[in-house]
């Protein structure tokens, strides 16, 4: 299983949100590059960069920190960005800043046949963040009516879906394991898991949740409950 330590952005700063809240969120340092740097480090593959900003507004404030810390880590990790990536040119733009894979949200859940002409510019995984399984869009402010079971056979040239569970998002209380697997069962594309990581049993929860791929982790690695090391290990 993949780790993809979580690097969300706004204003500039590296953050994490309680439950999807703006209004209720922590600074966690000043300098996005150096705490990539550290992931990478410790191990780390990948790298999971959100920008929040342009989640909320559509535009991509936090780009050119991202083309800063994909061009730092080119050869030695690979970084999956999402947030506000609603278009073609947004999936060029980040492509030609080095991402290896984008995450589109509420574009992909408006228009899933946007996913099949992004996927010919960059790979794309097709983030599904819901509350008890109704798929939020628009940096989480708004539900599309839809659930997480019923939208996954519209996406067959995603990269992988990455499921968040907002409730989870945050918390530290552990994954949704049950429901993570139940999608990983219904789809043959990779399953990332995110939201609710507090501790290294949760990880080796989902180690052993089938068809579950890789799993993104902030909110624990930034409060020192266990390093990215730890979790590689655990994982691996």
């Amino acid at each position: 299983m993949i780790l993809y330590p979580a690097i969300d952005l706004l204003d500039g700063a590296v953050v994490r949100l309680r439950q999807g809240e703006y209004g209720d969120s922590t600074v966690y340092g000043a300098d996005p590059l150096a705490v990539a740097e550290g992931f990478v480090a410790a191990g780390a593959a990948w790298v999971h960069m959100v920008d929040l900003d342009a989640a909320r507004s559509g535009t991509g404030r936090n780009r050119a920190l991202v083309s800063r810390v994909a061009a730092a880590l080119a050869g030695r990790a690979q970084v999956q960005v999402g947030g506000g990536v609603r278009t073609l040119d947004d999936a060029r733009e980040l492509r030609d800043a080095g991402v290896a894979r984008v995450v589109m949200g509420s574009a992909a859940v408006n228009d899933p046949g946007l996913v099949e002409k992004v996927s010919h510019v960059v790979p794309v995984a097709v983030g599904l963040d819901h509350r008890a399984g109704n798929v939020a869009t628009h940096g989480w402010t708004e539900s599309s009516g839809r659930m997480v079971l019923d939208i996954l056979g519209d996406y067959p040239s995603a990269a992988a879906f990455v499921i968040t569970d907002i409730s989870r998002d945050g918390m530290l209380t552990g994954p949704d394991v049950e429901g993570l697997v139940a999608a990983a069962a219904a789809t043959t594309v990779p399953v990332i898991a995110s939201g609710g990581v507090g501790t290294l049993d949760h990880l080796r929860d989902l180690a052993a949740g089938p068809g579950i791929e890789g799993v993104i982790v902030g909110k624990a690695i930034y409060e020192n409950r266990f390093t990215v090391a730890d979790a590689i290990g655990v994982l691996s």
